[in-house]
Order: structure tokens, then C-alpha cells, then sequence
């Protein structure tokens, strides 16, 4: 009878165990699709960023009166960055605007997936990364 009810413990600890991965395993797992999407915004935000410091050697200043918030960066054609470079299977052009009107030395772009017009656009709703000047990203899931 001892041995019977050893065997069925353990049998009842491994059940726990594995449902205790899965309670902690089941939420990060959910994220790593949003992640992998969430690396075609880095790019382009990367490439803004190159952009912005072209822009900064050139001009002295992140400002500039068409740099203002909820602008897209591909307006007016300041940055070398355009329409074509930002368009992505989950995130377009459209995502890519300033957050907040850059001063003389900060900056932020957002990158909001519920603005994209993208084949996938829909895998990308909820997602949104930002940049600054010193090449923070960050990301929020929604």
C-alpha cells in the first residue's frame, strides 16, 4: 500500500510542477509572436535614427517645424527616409511619427502598429515601439 501511495504522489507532484511551467510559460509564449513582429518596427526605427543623425550633423538641432508631434518623418522629404523604406508586412509608413516636436538635442519616434495599412497590419495592432536620440527602444504590448 506504501509503495502505491509513493507512486501516486509523485505522479501528483509532477502534475503540479507541469502546471505550474505552464502558468508561468503560457504568458511569455503568448509574447514571442508580438516580439518577432515587433523587430521589423526596430528596423525602421533604426533607420530613422541613422536619418536623424544626418539630420542633427547637418543642421546643429533636432528641430524643425515640420518635426512635430504626430507627424509622420517621411513629410516633407527632410530625412532619407521614405515611404518605400518603412513599408513592411506588418508595420507601414503611416506607424512611424514623431512623439512630441523634437527640441535641439531629444527626440522620440513612435512606432504604432494600430496606425499600419500593411498586408498584415492586423498581427501588428497592439504594438508599439519607440526610439530617442540615444537609440533606446522600447516596446509596449496592448
Amino acid at each position: 500500500m506504501s509503495f502505491r501511495f509513493a507512486r501516486t504522489a509523485r505522479v501528483g507532484a509532477a502534475v503540479v510542477a507541469l502546471g505550474i511551467l505552464a502558468t508561468v510559460a503560457m504568458p511569455l509564449y503568448q509574447l514571442v509572436p508580438e516580439r518577432s513582429r515587433a523587430t521589423e518596427a526596430d528596423a525602421g526605427l533604426g533607420a530613422i535614427r541613422s536619418a536623424m543623425r544626418v539630420y542633427y550633423g547637418e543642421h546643429g538641432t533636432y528641430a524643425n517645424a515640420s518635426f512635430v508631434d504626430g507627424a509622420r518623418v517621411t513629410v516633407g522629404g527632410l530625412l532619407s527616409v521614405t515611404d518605400s523604406d518603412l513599408a513592411g508586412r506588418y508595420f507601414s509608413t503611416e506607424c512611424y511619427t514623431f512623439d512630441g516636436a523634437p527640441d535641439a538635442a531629444t527626440y522620440t519616434i513612435e512606432c504604432d502598429g494600430a496606425n499600419s495599412t500593411a498586408p498584415y497590419a492586423s498581427d501588428a495592432d497592439g504594438i508599439v515601439a519607440t526610439i530617442d536620440q540615444d537609440g533606446e527602444i522600447t516596446h509596449q504590448w496592448n
